[in-house]
C-alpha cells in the first residue's frame, strides 16, 4: 500500500518543541519533493515547509522561518520537520504530501498525502 503517515504530534506549552516524522510505506521519498501543510480550524490549509530531492534544499513560510526545520533521511524513508519556539498560532493538523517538485505540491500534480497529525500549542 503507497501512503505516507505521519506522527510526532502533541500537546506542548508555547515556547516548546515538536519533532514530526514522515514515513513512506510501498514507495521511496528519495525521488520526490516532500512537504508539511498545516490546517487550522474554520481556516485554509497553508504550506509550511518543502525539501528538494536530490539538493535537499529547503523552503519555509516566513511565519516559521528560524524556528522549524525540515530534514530528510533516504536511509529511513523518512522526513522531519524540527520544530522550536512553538506559538499557539502553529496549532493545526500538520500533514506531509509528496510530488515531484516543491512548487507542485499542494496542487493536482501532488502525488501523496498522509492524513496528519494533530499539533496543539497552549499559552
Amino acid at each position: 500500500q503507497l501512503q505516507l503517515v505521519e506522527s510526532g504530534g502533541g500537546l506542548v506549552q508555547a515556547g516548546g518543541s515538536l519533532r514530526l516524522s514522515c514515513v513512506a510505506s510501498g514507495f521511496s521519498l528519495e525521488y520526490y519533493a516532500i512537504g508539511w501543510f498545516r490546517q487550522a480550524p474554520g481556516e485554509e490549509r497553508e504550506a509550511v515547509s518543502c525539501i528538494d530531492t536530490s539538493s535537499g534544499r529547503a523552503q519555509y513560510r516566513t511565519s516559521v522561518k528560524d524556528r522549524f526545520t525540515i530534514s530528510r533521511d533516504n536511509t529511513k524513508n523518512t522526513v522531519f520537520l524540527q520544530m522550536n519556539s512553538l506559538k499557539p498560532e502553529d496549532t493545526g493538523i500538520y500533514l506531509c504530501a509528496a510530488a515531484a517538485r516543491c512548487m507542485w505540491l499542494g496542487s493536482t500534480h501532488t502525488d501523496y498525502w498522509g492524513q496528519g497529525t494533530q499539533v496543539t500549542v497552549s499559552s
